[in-house]
């Protein structure tokens, strides 16, 4: 794949230049087999080996946007070249944006972060339950993914389908093709990420200005950081239809549509660049540090910035790293995938944006990359040691598994073990042992440990990635 990157209209100078160029060459995967060839490799290569036809990129460093680049094309048919100013569905960093606007309501004593969000929404309720009935669910509860609320994720609407109401989609009312918004645990007793929490959320913010959701972003957040290429609205105005990319699913096939419509807009419906989102990272950074924020004040940052349950504080995953924090969210809609990535103690941050179904594993090496260029405490490269293949137990593992309601399969090709499932893309990967039962992988930092009863074929595994830990079982 031959690219020629799409510049932003900075002035760089030649060591900014050297420093892009050098990200460029330098992608790896975050976990590598220990004395296995240099394996850094080109960010063209990359793409092509991922089948990801577009990425656009803005670094920030020292509290500004030092580069931005787009590389590819917005769509396989037509082969539009990305640009800097070219428009991504960013899915989930959406609810870090829509948090900061929530939070800003409460600054404005619209909203209020500790009272009952049943007795802040007027046309629809939170259906009460045996888990409300102990404590009711808060705004805090939503934006922490504290609320017991159920629907991890949106599927959106292709082009065309009919599109329902934000109340539809909160009691699953057809045309929704979601189940409806229920609390299914204990409001702030156990962290569980929710799409169908940050919909009610929605709905709070609009009925508290009387406000379109879209226009009401505009004004809160949007608008104060000068975001020009940035919207809420679930239909593009057609000059903005001319620089939007095109969706692609895994197996490189564009979107039917170009891309689906999400009326869960706080969840999932931003367009945006990665200026655009740096923007938004600069000034959490800004506001942090002491100085004026242009959405929030610096204490209400912090409060966003604290952890609640989980790993996550108000719309943001967070970590505490030395004197400072690192904060982030990624993003996923029907053949997009981003990620958004900040730290309060040096102004550096990334934002990274792909309109492929593959382009977490692409994100993920350029962070990589990224991160050993700029001196990052995070990303780096960790080397294991992999043991010789055995056959005989591989054989053992082989089969058809469900992973997170999705098929799996475990397959064996010559003295190889792979693990194909659609949640991390078309390609298979390849495990490589560190015990009969346990293996990791290369192209994702996750590690695989089946269980066995005596020689039996193995009926399940578990699947760690981070923190968290996902149950396959057998499909026989």
């Amino acid at each position: 794949m031959l690219l020629v990157p799409s510049a932003s209209a900075q002035e760089l100078t030649p060591e900014v230049q050297s420093r892009i160029a050098r990200v460029e060459q330098g992608l790896s995967s975050r976990v590598v087999v220990k004395d296995a060839p240099d394996q850094k490799m080109s960010l063209a290569a990359r793409m092509a080996f991922h089948d990801v036809p577009a990425v656009s990129i803005a670094l920030i460093n020292n509290g500004r946007v030092e580069w931005a680049r787009a590389y590819g094309v917005l769509d396989v048919d037509r082969r539009r070249p990305a640009t800097t100013e070219s428009l991504f569905q960013a899915g989930s960093v959406s609810k870090s944006i829509s948090a900061l606007g929530a939070l800003r309501l409460v600054e404005q004593g619209k909203l209020s972060l500790d009272g009952s969000a049943n007795e802040q929404l007027g046309s629809w309720k939170i259906p009460d339950n045996r888990f409300t009935q102990q404590r009711p669910v808060t705004l805090r509860d939503l934006l922490n993914h504290s609320a017991g609320m159920n629907i991890h994720g949106f599927n959106g609407y292709a082009q065309g389908e009919a599109v329902p109401s934000l109340l539809q989609v909160l009691d699953g009312v057809p045309p929704a093709n979601s189940e409806p918004v229920r609390v299914e645990a204990i409001p702030g007793t156990e962290w569980k990420y929710s799409g169908g929490g940050y919909t009610v959320v929605q709905l709070m913010m609009a009925e508290a200005c009387g406000k379109l959701f879209p226009e009401l972003m505009r004004e809160l957040v949007l608008g104060p950081l000068d975001m020009k290429d940035s919207t809420f609205a679930t239909t593009l105005q057609p000059i903005w239809k001319t620089r939007a990319g095109i969706g692609h699913h895994t197996n490189g096939e564009p979107v039917s549509g170009g891309w689906h419509v999400y009326p869960e807009s706080a969840a999932a419906a931003l367009w945006s660049t990665p200026t655009d989102l740096a923007k938004v990272v600069i000034d959490i950074q800004q506001a942090q540090s002491g100085k004026p924020g242009k959405v929030l004040s610096s204490a209400m940052t912090t409060m966003m910035l604290s952890r609640g349950l989980g790993e996550y504080g108000l719309g943001l995953y967070v970590e505490k790293l030395g004197e400072g924090i690192s904060f982030a969210h990624s993003g996923g809609t029907d053949g997009f995938r981003s990620q958004l990535y900040g730290y309060t103690h040096t102004g550096q941050g990334v934002v990274v944006m792909t309109n492929s179904d593959n382009g977490a594993a692409l994100i993920d090496e350029i962070l990589v990359s990224v991160s050993a260029e700029y001196g990052w405490p995070e990303f780096q490269i960790t080397e294991k040691v992999a043991l010789p293949s055995d056959p005989v137990a591989n054989a053992k593992l082989v089969g058809n598994y469900i992973l997170v309601d999705k098929p799996a399969q475990v397959v064996a090709e010559g003295d190889h073990l792979y693990l194909r499932s659609e949640l991390f893309g078309e390609r298979p990967m390849q495990l490589f042992a560190q015990s009969k039962n346990q293996f990791f992988m290369t192209a994702q930092d996750m590690t695989v440990e089946f269980q066995q009863v005596g020689n039996d074929k193995a009926k399940s595994f578990s699947l760690k990635r981070g923190n968290n830990t996902y149950i396959a079982t057998s499909a026989r």
